[in-house]
């Protein structure tokens, strides 16, 4: 028998948001994890927050919300509040009944100073990273590091003379020479004018390194910085001293790209019982005339 279409929407729900979520969905075993993360910075939260005044949205939530924003691939904090008013899978993570309203989404910008800082954020991922060590999940064996570019939320018509001499269009800027010595932009001063290789665009952007454990291909260090010549070099350096400073380590091994491979860099590897497995791309860079001499030697 056909059921009726019935349009009138119910008013009251005996179902909790709990029960709407799957017993064996994934993201259960993962909201787990993050309380038992954020148990640990209670203290380091509590500093930060005065005893009088109104009551503030808990910052748990705010940092249960950020943690959705990533797993899920949300682009933005306007639509991870959209997100967060109609799903319950959502709602159920950060901490939210039904019935509760969703805060702005400039409440991220607001609180980014006070919960998004180097250490909150550094203290979390730490934490993350010695809870899998605590499970087995990481070894001291093997590491690849790497680097990547970062583009910043920054239009090329905020890339303007530091001198302000340039003419109110910022968007033409056809012929003239423009480079991270004289211009800075107006939106995002950190970023940087970079380009992946020759031939490819030249964005504004950050550098950022990541030290992978090759094993079970965990991320276990990050260094985000302003990019510069040897900001490769210097981050991969970055990523690796927690480890090498660790004394239960043994030998280990790491691989890395021809930009952190210089002789230097690999000494100070070396001192702290690890193997460089770099590779060098000099080949790469011969021209065809000289491929060929070499051939017929």
């Amino acid at each position: 028998m056909r059921s009726p279409d019935t349009q009138q929407p119910g008013l009251f729900s005996y179902v909790s948001v709990e029960e709407r979520v799957p017993a064996t969905h994934p993201i259960r075993t993962l909201r787990v994890l993050v309380d038992a993360l954020l148990l640990e910075l209670n203290d380091e939260l509590a500093r930060r927050y005065s005893n009088v005044g109104r009551p503030s949205i808990p910052p748990e939530h705010l940092l249960r919300a950020t943690v959705l924003q990533v797993v899920y691939s949300v682009r933005s904090e306007r639509l991870l509040m959209e997100q967060l008013n109609y799903n319950l899978l959502f709602r159920w993570f950060v901490g939210l009944n039904v019935d509760d309203r969703v805060w702005d989404h400039s409440t991220f910008s607001f609180n980014r100073e006070r919960l998004f800082d180097e250490r909150i954020a550094q203290r979390f991922f730490e934490n993350t990273v010695l809870l899998a060590r605590l499970q087995e999940l990481v070894s001291n064996e093997h590491f690849s590091v790497d680097g990547t570019l970062l583009e910043a939320w920054a239009s090329h018509k905020s890339f303007r003379r530091k001198d302000g001499s340039d003419d109110e269009d910022g968007g033409d800027f056809r012929g003239q020479k423009r480079g991270n010595d004289t211009h800075a932009s107006t939106s995002d001063p950190d970023a940087r004018l970079v380009r992946k290789s020759s031939g490819h665009q030249a964005r504004l952007g950050y550098l950022a390194n990541v030290l992978m454990e090759n094993r079970n291909g965990l991320l276990i260090g990050v260094d985000v910085r302003i990019a510069s010549g040897t900001g490769e070099r210097d981050g991969h350096w970055r990523c690796w001293m927690p480890l090498a400073w660790a004394s239960e380590r043994v030998w280990a091994r790491t691989g890395a790209t021809t930009r952190v491979s210089s002789s230097t860099h690999c000494w100070h590897v070396e001192l702290h019982r690890t193997s460089p497995a770099t590779y060098r791309d000099d080949a790469a860079r011969w021209t065809a005339a000289r491929r060929t001499a070499g051939a017929m030697r």
